[in-house]
């Protein structure tokens, strides 16, 4: 069953549609295709913010370099550093820019380093919460500091359409492997602050939030800070989408105008969870 979701409330700045899609839609060539034709009947400015992770543990494997995952995180090696920034920023990006010039959209392709929209500090080692103790290592992996919403309005006011790839830059000439999810709430967060009047789209393989993860019937309509305390207390919210909820709470505490999470095939801002104040 499609829930319908509320309009956007009122604001005076431009509208501006971000959608996030992770590497899962963006690596099945059925889901990339529709995805790119309903992301181009989006009307008025737009981004696109893309993961890439599965093509990127392909390549990897192709090249002999281990993928070594801690509670779902990739580690971040030299090796694998350059594997994702050339699969993320090279391989995946150009792959959908080019589509989506066949499709009339004037698209150009940006990591954070690229006219430095998004700068990163090196996370540092973290308590691995084992029973042995120490320190996880995740490498080069990026935390977002800051997040230039004038500098990514320069390309929108030009007429383009960024599209971008999960990699920022630390300022010092490093690359950074960053979360794409966090990625499009720092984007959106900082349009909002230019301006903008911004709608956050976290598009996936489900159509919302669910009650019940074997049930696509059972969308959670909206989710406040109290709901998701509870769902997270209960296990009604689990795994990956803790940190995809906590990104849209702090996309909508810092002016974003509407998050919605919800299918890939479901991008107009009428189906999926809201996520409010």
């Amino acid at each position: 069953m499609s829930n319908h979701l509320p309009s956007p409330r009122e604001g005076s700045g431009v509208g501006l549609t971000i959608i996030k899609v992770g590497g899962a839609v963006v690596e099945d060539e059925a889901q990339l295709v529709q995805l790119l034709r309903d992301f181009t009947a989006i009307e008025g400015a737009k981004i696109l913010v893309h993961g890439g992770g599965r093509r990127a543990t392909k390549i990897a494997e192709r090249l002999g370099i281990e993928t070594k995952m801690v509670d779902g995180r990739r580690i971040t090696d030299t090796e694998m550093l350059e594997v994702v920034t050339m699969v993320y920023g090279g391989l995946v990006n150009k792959n959908v820019v080019a589509r989506l010039q066949a499709l009339g959209c004037d698209a150009i392709g940006l990591t954070g380093a690229d006219a430095n929209i998004l700068l990163s500090a090196k996370r540092p080692p973290i308590p691995s919460g084992g029973a042995g103790g120490g320190l996880i290592d995740y490498g080069f992996v990026g935390d977002v500091k800051q997040a230039n919403g004038t500098k990514i309005a320069h390309f929108i006011e030009a007429g383009l359409i960024p599209v971008i790839a999960p990699l920022t830059h630390d300022g010092m000439g490093h690359m950074l492997n960053t979360n794409a999810d966090t990625m499009a709430s720092e984007t959106a967060k900082a349009m909002a602050a230019a301006g903008y009047d911004v709608t956050l789209i976290y598009a996936f393989e489900k159509p919302g939030v669910l009650r019940d993860a074997d049930d696509d019937n059972s969308v959670i309509p909206t989710i406040n800070h109290a709901d998701f305390e509870t769902y997270k207390a209960d296990g009604t919210i689990s795994g990956g989408m803790l940190p995809k909820i906590e990104n849209a709470l702090a996309a909508v505490d810092a002016g974003v105008k509407r998050v919605i999470i919800t299918k890939a095939t479901a991008i107009d801002g009428q189906h999926g969870t809201m996520i409010i104040q």
